[in-house]
């Protein structure tokens, strides 16, 4: 069976402890990751690229998002012997796994804050 792009377990956790905070964490996680993946598709240099490949990797695998965070991590590693250009392919592997994963956090947080609206 093919590994989830998102870690139900993971997401039921926060929401438990986040509660009505849930939906901002989500709405941060996502305007986090694009500003990483823009500085992923054009790093200053090997170092930068390790640095945000390694910061991107832990807020994905905190967020339950277990594909990217592994796709991260590959960067991450390769970017210690690979120059930045040779890494362009596996970072738009990245990019297409947030495309991937973005609608599911949107639905999340609708369902996050129907379940708020609800409550009241």
């Amino acid at each position: 069976m093919a590994e989830p792009h998102l870690n139900r377990e993971v997401l039921d956790a926060l929401q438990e402890v986040m509660e009505d905070e849930y939906p901002v964490l989500l709405d941060t996680f996502l305007e986090d990751a694009e500003e990483r993946l823009r500085l992923l598709r054009d790093p200053a240099d090997a170092v930068h690229l390790m640095e945000t490949a390694h910061s991107f990797k832990g807020s994905s695998s905190n967020m339950g998002a277990q594909r990217l965070a592994a796709l991260c991590n590959e960067l991450e590693q390769r970017a210690k012997v690979a120059m930045p250009a040779d890494l362009q392919q596996l970072v738009g592997a990245i990019d297409c796994e947030f495309a991937l994963v973005r609608p599911l956090y949107e639905a999340e947080r609708s369902r996050a804050t129907n379940r708020a609206a609800g409550r009241i």
